[in-house]
């Protein structure tokens, strides 16, 4: 989330500095941000092309594909989780979702704390009137429509491939 939240200082910053960080270099931070979702949708891909990432599938079609998105989301992101119809103790999964956790974890820990260190060395500005507030109603709307947007642009049109198509091809048997 303070990754998402530089990237709103980012955007929002028109002829202006804003309110704490006066990120300059925003750029740097949307390539942290977009590292999660890379990680997830590329190890995905990677898992559907391969033999040994579709041999682990119980449920062929668009149930194994949301078995393997959801198993690299969860790897990615969270505790590595997995549904229970794909078969994660194979040593193809073993290595993707290792390598899918280590990244989702070490490889945001660092540049978060780079940040931080730059932001606390960096002396205060002055408010002005043309400041972007970070504990006003506008940037909690931006910080919000950012998630949610960018969130949706990664997700979507996986989630189209997957839960979309498998609710279409149940009510179509019937």
């Amino acid at each position: 989330m303070a990754l998402d939240a530089l990237v709103v200082e980012y955007a929002s910053e028109v002829d202006r500095a804003p309110a704490r960080t006066r990120v300059r270099r925003g750029h740097r931070v949307l390539l942290w941000v977009v590292l999660g979702l890379v990680l997830v949708l590329v190890g995905t891909a990677v898992a559907v092309m391969t033999e040994d990432g579709r041999a682990g599938i119980l449920n062929p079609g668009a149930h194994g594909f949301s078995e393997i998105l959801y198993a690299l989301s969860s790897a990615a992101n969270n505790n590595g989780s997995a549904f229970a119809g794909l078969s994660a103790n194979t040593p193809f999964y073993n290595v993707l979702l290792a390598v899918a956790m280590w990244f989702g974890r070490f490889a945001f820990i660092v540049p978060v704390l780079a940040i931080a260190g730059s932001l606390a060395a960096k002396k205060r500005i002055e408010v002005t009137s043309g400041t972007l507030p970070t504990h006003g109603p506008l940037f909690i709307a931006l910080l919000v429509g950012t998630v949610v947007l960018v969130g949706a642009l990664t997700y979507v049109p996986a989630l189209a491939l997957g839960p979309v198509i498998e609710h279409l091809q149940l009510y179509a048997i019937h």
